[in-house]
């Protein structure tokens, strides 16, 4: 912590706490409480029960939890290989075409997902590449948004990499091939983790641009948790919310112990 003094330190606690309770912590128990409710009582839901988890973890609410989680698993590797390459390629470029390049990745979650849902609409609704009314449409364009954040991890990674290790590997005859995969890609394995993270859990909340394309039967949980709410069952769309996160944070935790292992190899 940068305060040094005891009565600064309380000071930046009591701002924080008076800051993350109700603008972040507070919404979140509102949630998991009206998850377990029964009624809307005063200010808080109140009264208790399982029924609405009994519902989101069965029937048309689970094949919803295993669509977004193949479309987030799908779209964060492809995200994750598609930025890796450009990343790899942009770190040899000039800096005047290293910035375009940038600047063309970062595109996609410069303008609202909506805008991005519909491009992806419009591309890919015609022959030779028909995707609309199919999965993959759904999947690309999870990747297409979730692809800047790879390449930008992975471009910063790469920047911060000491050469002393690949000039090493080089100067033992290393062929450039075996140097990338046998030396370059195990020092960024951490920051590939990282993003392959962050672009799955981007995409497990992504609705904009899926309520666009997503076909019938390719329902992801959060356009689940739109309609429920949006019908008035907001504890039914609690418990599917409660679900969504907690879904989404395991799989964040596993990534976390994969990336400490790989931070201390």
């Amino acid at each position: 912590m940068l305060v040094h003094s005891r009565g600064g330190k309380w000071a930046t606690w009591a701002v924080f706490f008076l800051l993350f309770l109700p603008l972040f912590a507070l919404p979140l128990l509102v949630v998991l409480a009206a998850s377990f409710a029964t009624h809307w009582s005063s200010v808080f839901p109140s009264g208790f029960t399982t029924r609405h988890y009994a519902a989101a973890t069965r029937g048309e609410s689970l094949q919803a939890l295993t669509t977004s989680l193949v479309t987030a698993v799908t779209a964060s590797l492809l995200a994750l290989a598609a930025g890796t390459w450009a990343a790899l390629a942009a770190h040899a470029l000039p800096r005047r075409a290293r910035r375009v390049l940038d600047a063309l990745f970062v595109l996609p979650v410069a303008v609202p997902s909506v805008v991005v849902g519909l491009a992806v609409l419009v591309a890919f609704s015609k022959p030779p590449m028909l995707l609309n009314g199919t999965r993959w449409i759904v999947v690309l364009a999870h990747a297409v948004l979730v692809t800047a954040f790879a390449y930008q991890s992975v471009a910063a990674a790469l920047v911060r990499l000491d050469p002393a290790y690949e000039q090493a590997a080089a100067s033992l005859g290393a062929r450039p091939w075996y140097v990338l995969w046998r030396v370059r890609l195990p020092l960024l394995l951490p920051s590939l983790t990282a993003a392959a993270g962050l672009c799955f859990a981007l995409s497990m909340g992504e609705l904009s641009a899926t309520m666009m394309l997503y076909p019938p039967d390719w329902t992801p949980l959060p356009v689940r948790i739109y309609a429920a709410t949006d019908r008035g069952a907001l504890f039914a769309g609690s418990a599917l919310a409660v679900v969504l996160m907690t879904a989404t944070l395991l799989v964040l935790f596993a990534v976390s112990r994969v990336r400490t292992k790989a931070t201390y190899r």
